[in-house]
């Protein structure tokens, strides 16, 4: 055969040759581990849709906060899992000082302090009898202006609790502007806020409303974005940047890479992706199945999402993840 002596194979001939000219790496420190804080309970317990997830007792979370630093992990997003008798119309239970959420959050600052960087998830839809993430109008729909008073005060609550960053994903208009001016008039100007700006109304959270105990009555899809939408998520984006947000996230993240470059190209702060519960539930089946290399499937999802812009990827897989990536590397 004749033709050009471009080999580009020479760059693939040992693995060491491989990891000097790879294009993109994730670092242990651009994961974030979601963990759930379920009141009551005294030891951790197991969520049977997302196999090796647990919903955490006090002392189990502290656990598992040190395993994540040790293990280098970036940051740790706070969901709280309230009792169903604690939980109301409007959500009042992630307004309550003393509510799981924000006692969840003190421990994690009490125990890792600034050694990683923690975060706690703002809407109300862990907190709301109806399971929805605000209040509720006369009609039924949920009350867009209402309950952006209610994330004011949730972002309040959450930074006096000591988080370093507060999440807000219930995707009301305005909601960044409104928990900014909140957190600025009460003092917490250093508090980030890390917005769920493109948050898609699809088919992969059902693992996750285990992990909550989601009392979700209906659908969500009035407030979140439809699936065929990207105009849409970057005009989203753009609000929340406007209104103040420090970052901006894409919720999926595999079915939505399109997406996340789309968001990346247009802005200049850091963009994050959450891997969500059914991605994460998707692989652990396969791989239970012997159909997939587990290990190398996670990792190579992670990558493809940050190879897609992502520069933070909220993952279920971030401690195990960051280990492996320690070892590579």
């Amino acid at each position: 055969m004749s033709f050009p002596d471009v080999r580009p194979r020479r760059l693939r001939r040992t693995a060491a040759m491989r990891r000097l000219v790879e294009e993109t790496r994730v670092a242990p420190a651009e994961l974030v581990l979601p963990l759930f804080l379920k009141e009551g309970l005294t030891e951790p317990r197991a969520i049977s849709s997302l196999p090796g997830v647990m919903q955490h007792s006090r002392e189990s979370l502290r656990k598992a906060a040190h395993e994540a630093v040790r293990a280098g992990v970036g940051g740790l997003m706070l969901f709280g899992v309230p009792d169903n008798a604690n939980k109301d119309e409007t959500g009042s239970g992630g307004i309550n000082p003393d509510g799981i959420l924000n006692v969840g959050l003190r421990d994690l600052i009490s125990e890792v302090g600034d050694s990683t960087v923690v975060m706690g998830d703002l809407c109300l839809d862990e907190f709301t009898s109806h399971g929805h993430c605000g209040v509720l109008a006369p009609d039924g729909t949920v009350d867009n202006d209402a309950t952006l008073e209610l994330y004011g005060r949730m972002g309040v609550a959450q930074a006096e609790a000591g988080a370093h960053v507060v999440g807000p994903s219930g995707m009301m208009d305005g909601q960044i502007g409104v928990i900014r001016k909140a957190l600025d008039q009460a003092g917490h100007q250093d508090v980030s806020v890390l917005a769920y700006s493109a948050k898609y109304a699809g088919a992969f959270y059902g693992p996750f409303r285990e992990a909550v105990e989601s009392t979700l009555q209906g659908d969500r899809r009035t407030y979140q974005q439809s699936p065929g939408n990207v105009r849409e998520a970057l005009r989203e984006v753009e609000l929340d940047v406007a209104e103040g947000a420090d970052m901006v996230m894409v919720k999926p993240a595999l079915p939505y890479l399109d997406v996340i470059a789309a968001v990346r190209e247009r802005v200049d702060i850091p963009v994050a992706a959450y891997q969500v519960s059914g991605e994460y539930a998707m692989v652990e089946a396969a791989a239970a199945n012997g159909w997939v290399d587990r290990q190398g499937v996670m990792l190579e999802t992670l990558t493809s999402i940050k190879r897609a812009g992502a520069q933070i990827i909220l993952t279920y897989w971030a401690t195990e993840a960051a280990q492996l990536l320690r070892e590579r590397y």
